[in-house]
Order: structure tokens, then C-alpha cells, then sequence
């Protein structure tokens, strides 16, 4: 898989001026920090001999859809373990209402649903073993997909002529692709996270991989929690659609690029920085999304 991605000027407001990297557009199904992500795994999968990718998500993941095609295009047999039993004992039921399964189904994956309480051992060394034996020694790939072979491809979304950016700007969610960011970073350059979950487990998540300190982490935009949304953001995404011809997800560059649209009002950069936002895909997502939001009677997402 070789793809690259382009540039697009978005704004300019109080006197800084807004890029976006069209990271969603590098491919139609693998796109994103998923094919930056996947890119040196599955290099290393086949060099090691492995015919299969065996790898953990949610029903609604960015990664299983992303790993399932990356799959077929790359001629493995994948594997998703899935949170969630309940999902597994109507299989029928569950692709006709879950167009993420769905998808990663019409790539070949296999499911193996396991309850919540299971899910939260996935790292650990029984479960490991006990996926390996059932699946034929699979090539098994994180939660997420972060490990030092995805931090390896994210240094890849910076190029040469992003040298000439003030700030770098991308969402987070396992921490891989912000870290290879600021690894690849310039000195000059400060590079801005925003997480889509809660908590303070981030910055140290992100240290542990990372020897710069150019670097901060924006907590203040997650609106409640990973996949929390709210009337706001939906108006924010559905305008900036409308406005720009760019289209942003709920759970991660939709938040960022709020957030970075809020900071920017308030004052928040120095007059003439120029800004770098990535745009990290995960645009399948936005029908599963949009079904939960119509059953809570919210505007969807166009």
C-alpha cells in the first residue's frame, strides 16, 4: 500500500491561517492514520510468514473496517475479536443493523465476539495464547492498532513541505498517531492533541513513546467521553461540511476541529501562525453515528 495525501486550505481567522492534511482521502477504505498505522505491520506480517491478522475493536471501530480491507487488498485472512458477545449470537441481525461489521464482513473478516469482562484481558498473555491456538498463530495487531510499527508509519504523514507550519494539530485515540507526529516534527513546531476520550492516562500514553517536549495536550473538547457527541459538534461538523466541502467525523477530527476553531477565536495563537490540522479519516463511522442520533431524536450528520 503507497498512497499520499495533499494540503487543503481551509481558512483564515484573527489573523492565522488553517491547513488541513486530507489523511481521509490517501485511500476510498483504508484511509487515515489506519493506513499509517497498518502500512509496517502488515510488511512485517508477511515477512515473518503470516497468513492471517487477528486484531480487537469495538462494533462501530475505524480500525476493524480498516484492517479488513487492508486484508483483502493485501491478500491476508483477517481476524476481528469484537467486543461485545450479545453482537454474535444473531449475526444476521447484527450486519443488517452495523454497517462497520458489515463492511469488514464483505472483506472476509471473521468475528469472534467475546463479552466485555473477556475484552478487558485481550493483553493479556492467556488470552494471547489462547487466540493464537484457535486461529492458527495469527499476526495480531493491537486495540487500535498503536505499536511501535504504527508509530513507525505516522512519522510518515509529516513531509518536507510541512516544515513551513507553526503548529501541527491531530485527534487522539491510542496515542500512535500523535506520537509518530511529534517525532517527526520539526523544533519549530508545536504539536497540539486532542483527545476523544476522558482522562489524564494520554499524556503519559503519549511520553512513553516520544523524546520531544514540543508538545500539548487540548483535553477540553472531548464532549463527555469517546463517541459522545452533542448538539453543538453535530451543527460544528454539518457547517464546516457546508462551508468547506470537508467532511469530519464525530469521534475524532470533528472534536479537534472545534476545539482548534474555538482556540483560534479566543486568541489562543500568536498572530500569523500557521496551522496544521490532520485529518485522520474514520469517515465510515458517520452512519453507525448517525443511526444512534436519530434514535435520540438529534439533527444527523450530512
Amino acid at each position: 500500500m503507497s498512497f499520499t495525501s495533499k494540503n487543503q486550505f481551509v481558512f483564515e481567522q484573527n489573523g492565522c491561517t488553517l491547513y488541513i492534511k486530507r489523511e481521509d482521502e490517501l485511500h476510498p477504505t483504508v484511509s487515515g492514520n489506519k493506513f499509517r498505522k497498518l502500512k509496517y505491520n502488515l510488511l512485517q506480517a508477511r515477512a515473518l510468514g503470516h497468513d492471517t491478522l487477528l486484531t480487537f475493536g469495538g462494533a462501530y471501530s475505524n480500525h476493524i473496517a480498516a484492517t479488513a480491507a487492508a486484508g483483502k487488498l493485501e491478500g491476508f485472512k483477517t481476524v476481528g475479536v469484537i467486543r461485545g458477545e450479545e453482537l454474535g449470537r444473531d449475526l444476521k441481525k447484527t450486519l443488517a443493523q452495523n454497517p462497520t461489521l458489515a463492511f469488514a464482513h464483505s472483506c472476509g473478516m471473521e468475528f469472534h465476539f467475546v463479552t466485555r469482562t473477556d475484552y478487558k484481558e485481550k493483553d493479556e498473555l492467556r488470552f494471547r495464547e489462547s487466540v493464537k491456538k484457535t486461529f492458527n498463530n495469527p499476526f495480531i495487531i493491537p486495540e487500535g492498532g498503536t505499536n511501535a510499527l504504527a508509530i513507525k508509519g505516522c512519522e510518515e504523514i509529516l513531509t518536507i513541505e510541512d516544515s513551513q507550519f507553526d503548529y501541527i494539530s491531530c485527534p487522539i485515540g491510542t496515542a500512535g498517531t500523535i506520537s509518530g507526529i511529534i517525532n517527526s516534527a520539526g523544533k519549530h513546531q508545536k504539536v497540539l492533541g486532542f483527545p476523544a476520550l476522558k482522562g489524564d492516562w494520554v499524556r503519559d500514553e503519549v511520553a512513553q513513546y516520544v523524546d520531544s517536549e514540543q508538545w500539548e495536550i487540548i483535553a477540553d473538547y472531548h464532549c463527555g467521553g469517546y463517541a459522545k457527541v452533542n448538539r453543538e459538534l453535530i451543527t460544528f461538523i454539518n457547517d464546516f461540511k457546508d462551508a468547506y466541502g470537508i467532511p469530519l467525523d464525530p469521534v475524532y477530527t470533528g472534536k479537534m476541529l472545534f476545539g482548534l476553531s474555538d482556540l483560534m477565536n479566543r486568541g489562543y495563537f500568536p498572530e500569523n501562525s500557521r496551522i496544521l490540522a490532520i485529518h485522520t479519516g474514520g469517515l465510515q463511522g458517520i452512519s453507525g453515528m448517525n443511526t444512534r442520533l436519530a434514535k435520540k431524536g438529534l439533527p444527523l450528520i450530512q
